[in-house]
This record gives C-alpha cells, sequence and structure tokens, in this order.
C-alpha cells in the first residue's frame, strides 16, 4: 500500500463500473418512515455525496447499506455483494469513518492503527509496511507515539480517515467527517480527501458542509423526508436549478423599502429571512442600480452555491 503521491495514479478516471448500487430501499420504524423508495449509484473512482437536513434518512440509508440494519424492501449491492446477506464480506473491502472518532485513549497512535488493522486479520508484517505510508499521508508522522489525549481535534480526524485505509478499502464512507473542526483543520482533510479520489478510490461522503460537497463531490444526491430530491453534478445542479446571481440585502430600511418596492420587478425569485432579503437574479444590474443610493441598506453581490440549491429544495425551517 503506497499512499504518498504516485504519478501513474493522480486524476484516475472514473469508471462506468458500479461499486454501489440502491434500488427501491425502504426502511420504517414504527410509524416513521426513514426512507422511502430510495436509489442511486456510485461509480468506481468518484466522490459521492449523500446530502440532507437533519432527518432525512442519510444515517439509516449508511446503516443499511453498509448492512447494520435490514431494509423492509429493496435491493442493496456493494461491490458485487448482496446487502444485508454478504454484508461481513463487503465491509472487509470498505473503510468507515463515522461522525465519533471512536479512538481508543489508551494506545498511542501507533497502536490504533495495529489494532484496527488486526480486526481484519492483517498480519504485523503487513501492518508494518502500510502504517508509515499512512501516518504520513494523515500528517502524523511526528505523532506515531502520541497519546490520543494529546491530539488536537484535526489530528484525531485524521487518524481516524487513515484508520479507515488500513485495510486499503476500495470504497470509503465518511459521515460528515469535518464537523467541529476549525477552517484549517477542514481544508487539510479536505486535501487528504481529494488525494484518495485523484488515485482511483471511491468516497460515499455524507455533509452539512454544502462548500465541502461542492469541493469534493463529483456526484451528489440530494435526499428529504427519506426521498431522493435531485441528483447530478454540483456544477450542473447549480446551473439548472438556481439562478446564477444572488443579492443578500440587510440593513435598518430594508423592511420599509419592502413596503414600497416589489423585488420580483428586478429579480426573478426572492425570499425575506429574518433581517436578510435574499434576491436571485439573471442579472443583478437592475436590482443593484434600484438599491445603490439607499445608504441604509447593505448590499452583497455573489455567485449562487451549492447552499443556494439545497435551501431551495429542503427549505429554511430548521430540523431536529
Amino acid at each position: 500500500m503506497s499512499l504518498p503521491e504516485d504519478p501513474s495514479l493522480v486524476d484516475a478516471p472514473i469508471s462506468a463500473e458500479p461499486v454501489l448500487e440502491v434500488t427501491g430501499l425502504r426502511k420504517a420504524f414504527g410509524t416513521m418512515t426513514a426512507v422511502d423508495g430510495l436509489g442511486f449509484r456510485v461509480s468506481r473512482g468518484e466522490c459521492f455525496g449523500l446530502l440532507g437536513p437533519n432527518g432525512a434518512g442519510k444515517s439509516t440509508t449508511l446503516k443499511l447499506v453498509l448492512g447494520l440494519l435490514s431494509p423492509d424492501a429493496g435491493e442493496i449491492r456493494l461491490l458485487g455483494e448482496p446487502i444485508p446477506a454478504q454484508a461481513q464480506r463487503a465491509r472487509a473491502r470498505v473503510g468507515v469513518v463515522p461522525q465519533a472518532d471512536a479512538l481508543d485513549p489508551d494506545f498511542t497512535v501507533t497502536e490504533n492503527l495495529v489494532v484496527y488493522g488486526r480486526y481484519f486479520g492483517l498480519s504485523r508484517a503487513v501492518l508494518e509496511e502500510r502504517i508509515p505510508a499512512l501516518l504520513e499521508f494523515a500528517g502524523l508522522a511526528a505523532k506515531r507515539t502520541a497519546r490520543i489525549d494529546e491530539l488536537s481535534g484535526g489530528m484525531k480526524r485524521r487518524l481516524t480517515i487513515a484508520r479507515a485505509l488500513v485495510n486499503d478499502p476500495e470504497i470509503l464512507f465518511l459521515d460528515e467527517p469535518t464537523t467541529g473542526l476549525d477552517p484549517q483543520a477542514r481544508h487539510l482533510i479536505w486535501d487528504r480527501l481529494r488525494s484518495l479520489v485523484s488515485r482511483g478510490k471511491t468516497i460515499v461522503l455524507t455533509t452539512h458542509f454544502m462548500e465541502e460537497a461542492e469541493r469534493l463531490c463529483t456526484r451528489l444526491a440530494v435526499v428529504d423526508h427519506g426521498r431522493l430530491v435531485l441528483e447530478g453534478a454540483p456544477e450542473a445542479l447549480i446551473a439548472r436549478e438556481i439562478e446564477p446571481h444572488v443579492l443578500e440585502v440587510t440593513g435598518d430600511g430594508l423592511r420599509d423599502w419592502l413596503r414600497h418596492n416589489d423585488p420580483l420587478r428586478w429579480c426573478t425569485r426572492h425570499e425575506h429571512v429574518g433581517e436578510t432579503l435574499f434576491a436571485y437574479c439573471t442579472d443583478p444590474s437592475a436590482m443593484l442600480a434600484a438599491l445603490s443610493d439607499l445608504k441604509s441598506l447593505r448590499v452583497v453581490q455573489r455567485r449562487a452555491t451549492l447552499e443556494d440549491v439545497f435551501l431551495k429544495l429542503t427549505g429554511r425551517d430548521l430540523r431536529d
């Protein structure tokens, strides 16, 4: 296993071969339907995002795909294996990064990798060969003998990702991999994940960070109430589903301005949320001109993002 840069594997092409196929998946808990007819497929060598608000069914879907829950209906094939019938055999070829790091505090960084590798039946000789490359990949070579409580949050997260790679998996599942991390740690992990995809690894990612999905995902699916809402490449979804320009208008005079002006004169869609007006425009120049003389208002112009698409599809209401 060689994780340092291998020029022959950089920018490895995506294969048409599916490594994960989900069809008509359903799962209910009593009267609550968590997954409702969900279907998607993931090709070898891509980073596939599974996005949705809290309670949308993402975590349940991951548990079903990994064989940790049995579906009420539908079919799952992971690496060609039927799930849950052959879940154990499939999981031997899979890496999983859960939301919580769950590292053993009694062991050092290296010992955590060794113990986890033994779960997969890897010999000490194989582990001695793999672990230096994993530590280098995670930026933890200097921390090989450190205890877990000596690591920062970002270091722990990088170690959890390295641990998930110890069996050289064909597909890596990451459940909200950068939640709670500072921007520096988040960007470093993004860089590490991009390098895995460039080497031909397949990643399935759940995240609440739309910037993360936009930066990392080759394709993504938006799920809400257990159903597939939208699927496609991030840049294609932004171009198709949302106006290209967004104006964010705030200030003490906003409510008074709205009483005398209809934003639809200048934009195709708008939302007034709290103290902010979000105006979605094909061409923002006319609305910018209408607002230009009002010193009491602050106007921020930006390009539309995946977060705008997500909020349009799933709404702005809080989900608990």
